[in-house]
């Protein structure tokens, strides 16, 4: 039997086991390597030996089963030794969050009593209290609602009704959305919630609604007599040891059951739950969550500051020290204060759980970076690809879509300079100056508009002044008399918006726009907030020469390489840093886009962002072919296909052609052509040169592809190509003289990427995206 077969088969296994644990699978058949996966029970041992922990349960499986469970060191050594055994009950403290409350809560939005969006106070009127009345649903999950991490303690000394009198009396420290921080009032809130809407206790709904149908016989609150004799004891409270009653002293004063603490469970039921996530939300025929559901639960919801959060879950926030480090994109899971840590991977099809009782006995116990190193031994040890894929995640959504959806709350009291052209819309098309022009909250001043203009159909030096016609409002010009926002236009604003969609390439010239309207914005005082957008290239690639220090220009406003990797909201951090300008920058930032998608992979609808950037093919050329056309080369404008074709009167196509395909570049075919181009250089003219085809977008590299280009038109033609003016663009003055000197596409490439590794690791502290 193959490995896949066996997968295939262990996936269904599940429908036909009625027992409470889930079934145990061979891990070779399972697609395990038994030798490395051995590695985490070595790591398990290791760190009991450190006095990391007094002993842990680790479980590891797949949709299908368990391929690893094991109990190691002691459940308990005062007052008495016992041993670790796999069904020890733990107290898995703020996996309650995840598990149960925001469980409990997609089941609301399933059943329609409730939206992501609601305000808290539509369903709980005292919480408006001190303004509050904002604080959604939404923020509470992700942990951006401005309350504090705790209330004091005292304010549970009275008992459970004054307890959350004092809740709902709190004042938020910081304005919903504009910071992240964890905080267990976000899951008492919440825990209520379900309450109030359900008509039911906390326990009672979580047990009924995902507890009971998932098989978790022996994970709720307040464990009965016969599991506590199996709980593992945490720390001494009042003298006595904490056994079978929630460590967390706010989830005890409030008796026990609370929205972010209170939870107990077993590693064998934590497997069923995560077994349900990953086939979907369903398990043995009981559906708890439906795909839809769970897709938006565990996709990457950006957070302030950096980062991404799920809806209850982790995914890459300041708190994922125990994120394994080989775990995929798609991976989310949460750890708990007293030593528990869940992850689930589904494009992996793999979870790991960890339950410890690491605060016994004395409260000193570190297992965060254990379970790091457990998480990512699982993966190493997978020798088989899954069978299933991830849930498909929701379209993604621009910077503008996200700061409607919040009401606009990241602008309430602003009056706004908006800089913005045809491309600044929402996914319905309707454009980010009406958007901002009829909001509640702020006053939209006027706009500024870039290179091409407003409407994007300017093709000229020079863009006058002009006037909106759907608001009315001035439309100041940054690419005519001044590139800079001048006091004078600045008199009324206190806050300028950048809302336009760039191409990913240095000498696109938006983000010079942006970053001269940045230091007009430090300069006078104005704040500035970036409506982030997608790379339409992607995120991960990138490439050609930085621009050499002192050589910056409009095409070149930075040193960064040709092809950065980056969005317009991460550049923006990267220049406040390494210019160090005194702004108050916030960058609101797309959702759902990840580093490795290409635009096509948004579901958004492209709009030209220029009048001779009109497709996606092109956008991908322009990094290369761009960088030639301040040469005396027609480079396809004035043709139905800028930037596909490369031509002068003078070039001979045929052997043109020739010299580019021996050299057998990858992602790339070069077909020799004749054309005629109505505008721009050799108007009118019959040009003969080359069609670029890219054949593998994968393994295409379009500054290698200008690269090689230049050199070959340096050997064919070396007294009519004007070799000196790719300059103008390249800005690196080695690459120039390599180029001149004729030193070959092999080592002229290797000097294009000499600053590459020193960018990658200058942008690294200025990524938003996975």
């Amino acid at each position: 039997m193959t490995q896949r077969v066996a997968l295939l088969m262990y996936a269904c296994a599940a429908v036909a086991v009625a027992a409470a644990d889930p079934p145990r699978l061979d891990p070779a058949a399972a697609g395990f390597d038994p030798e490395r996966l051995g590695r985490i029970t070595t790591l398990c041992d290791e760190a009991i030996a450190a006095g990391k922990m007094p002993g842990c349960v680790v479980c590891v499986g797949r949709r299908g089963g368990v391929v690893l469970l094991e109990a190691r060191g002691r459940r308990a050594v005062a007052p008495v030794e016992e041993p670790m055994t796999t069904d020890t009950v733990f107290d898995l403290a703020s996996l309650t969050k995840p598990v149960a409350t925001a469980t409990a809560i997609m089941q609301l939005v399933e059943d329609g009593r409730l939206r992501l969006s609601d305000p808290i106070a539509a369903h709980i009127p005292e919480f408006a209290a001190r303004g509050k009345d904002k604080i959604t649903v939404h923020d509470l999950l992700t942990h951006q609602s401005g309350l504090v991490a705790d209330n004091a303690i005292e304010d549970y000394a009275a008992g459970p009704d004054e307890a959350w009198r004092r809740i709902w009396d709190l004042a938020p420290v910081e304005p919903p959305g504009t910071k992240f921080t964890y905080s267990d009032v976000n899951f008492l809130v919440l825990g209520r919630l379900v309450e109030r809407l359900s008509g039911e206790p906390l326990d009672a709904v979580v047990k009924k609604r995902t507890f009971a149908p998932l098989g978790m016989a022996e994970t709720g609150y307040l464990p009965a007599d016969n599991l506590r004799a199996r709980c593992a004891p945490t720390e001494e409270r009042d003298g006595a040891w904490i056994r079978g009653e929630v460590h967390d002293p706010r989830a005890w004063k409030l008796g026990g059951v609370a929205g972010h603490a209170g939870l107990f469970g077993t590693a064998a039921d934590l497997a069923r739950y995560a077994a349900a996530l990953l086939g979907g939300g369903s398990l043995d025929g009981a559906r708890v969550l439906a795909p839809e559901s769970l897709a938006v639960m565990t996709r990457s919801w950006r957070i302030p500051g950096g980062g991404a959060r799920g809806l209850g879950w982790d995914k890459r926030s300041p708190l994922s020290g125990n994120r394994g480090d080989l775990l995929s994109e798609a991976a989310y899971g949460h750890g708990g204060f007293t030593g528990t840590a869940l992850w689930i991977d589904p494009t992996l099809d793999l979870y790991v759980v960890f339950l410890s009782s690491r605060l016994h006995p004395d409260g000193a116990g570190n297992v965060n970076p254990l379970v790091a190193r457990i998480a990512s031994s699982a993966v190493a040890a997978l020798v088989e690809s899954p069978v299933t894929s991830p849930p498909s995640e929701r379209p993604v959504f621009n910077g503008i879509d996200v700061l409607a959806r919040d009401g606009f709350r990241q602008l309430a009291g602003r009056r706004v300079g908006l800089i913005t052209n045809h491309t600044g819309r929402d996914r319905a098309g309707v454009s980010t100056a009406r958007r901002l022009a009829g909001a509640e909250g702020l006053t939209l001043i006027a706009l500024f508009s870039p290179e091409h203009g407003a409407t994007g159909t300017f093709d000229q030096a020079h863009v006058p002044d002009g006037r909106d016609a759907a608001t009315g409002l001035p439309v100041h010009s940054l690419y005519g008399k001044t590139r800079r926002p001048t006091k004078e236009m600045l008199a009324e604003v206190d806050t300028l918006v950048f809302d336009i969609q760039d191409i990913g390439c240095r000498f696109y010239t938006y983000i010079s726009t942006m970053l001269e309207a940045m230091k007009a914005a430090s300069e006078n005082g104005v704040a500035f907030v970036v409506l982030d957008r997608p790379n339409p290239l992607g995120g991960i690639e990138m490439a050609g020469p930085l621009v050499d220090a002192g050589s910056e220009s409009f095409v070149g406003c930075h040193p960064i390489p040709v092809r950065h990797g980056m969005t317009v909201g991460e550049l923006a951090g990267l220049f406040k840093t390494e210019l160090n300008l005194d702004l108050d920058l916030m960058v609101v930032p797309c959702e759902g886009w990840r580093r490795a998608d290409a635009y096509d992979a948004t579901g958004l609808e492209w709009v030209n962002p220029s009048p001779n950037m009109r497709s996606l093919t092109e956008a991908f050329l322009y990094p290369g072919i761009g960088l030639l056309e301040m040469t005396n080369l027609s480079v396809g404008r004035g043709t139905d296909t800028p930037f596909e074709v490369v031509g002068a009167p003078w070039l001979d196509g045929r052997r043109f052609a020739d010299v580019l395909c021996a050299r057998r570049i990858p992602g790339v075919a070069f077909v020799p052509v004749a054309f005629t181009p109505t505008a721009s250089t050799f108007a009118g003219e019959a040009c003969r040169g080359v069609n670029v085809v890219i054949t593998d977008r994968r393994l295409f590299d379009p500054v290698r592809v200008g690269l090689e280009i230049a050199v070959a038109l340096r050997r064919l033609h070396p007294e009519e190509w004007q070799s000196a003016k790719i300059g103008v663009l390249l800005l690196d003055r080695e690459v120039l003289e390599g180029i001149q000197a004729d030193v070959g596409p092999d080592s002229l490439n290797a000097a294009a990427a000499l600053g590459l590794g020193e960018f990658s690791r200058r942008r690294t502290r200025h990524l938003l995206y996975e």
